[in-house]
């Protein structure tokens, strides 16, 4: 199947509705019914400030995290007409891609 990888960049301590927004953007992906969404969360990283964000012994508010998914062309729309509806800025990459699953099943 054709679509895009979508990538989105936060930190843990970037909030929308009371959660933290990978975790929000990894619910809403679920809600929408859209194949799978994975979270990752890094030790270390920088933003476009050039600012250092990493994970420190006792706070994790700093976390970089990514929430990665694979979804055809109409999904993504769908996902990023939903970001805009609730007003969300985080950075992205949109990487157009071929996906499916191996195998017999």
């Amino acid at each position: 199947m054709q679509g895009f990888q979508l990538s989105f960049f936060t930190r843990q301590d970037h909030k929308h509705a009371g959660l933290p927004l990978a975790e929000w953007l990894l619910q809403e992906a679920r809600r929408l019914g859209l194949g799978g969404a994975t979270l990752i969360a890094a030790s270390e990283g920088f933003g476009h400030h050039g600012k250092l964000h990493s994970v420190h012994f006792v706070e994790l508010a700093d976390q970089p995290q990514e929430v990665t998914l694979a979804v055809s062309a109409a999904d993504a729309e769908r996902f990023f007409a939903r970001l805009a509806e609730e007003g969300i800025k985080v950075f992205y990459v949109k990487t157009p891609i071929e996906f499916g699953i191996t195998g017999a099943g």
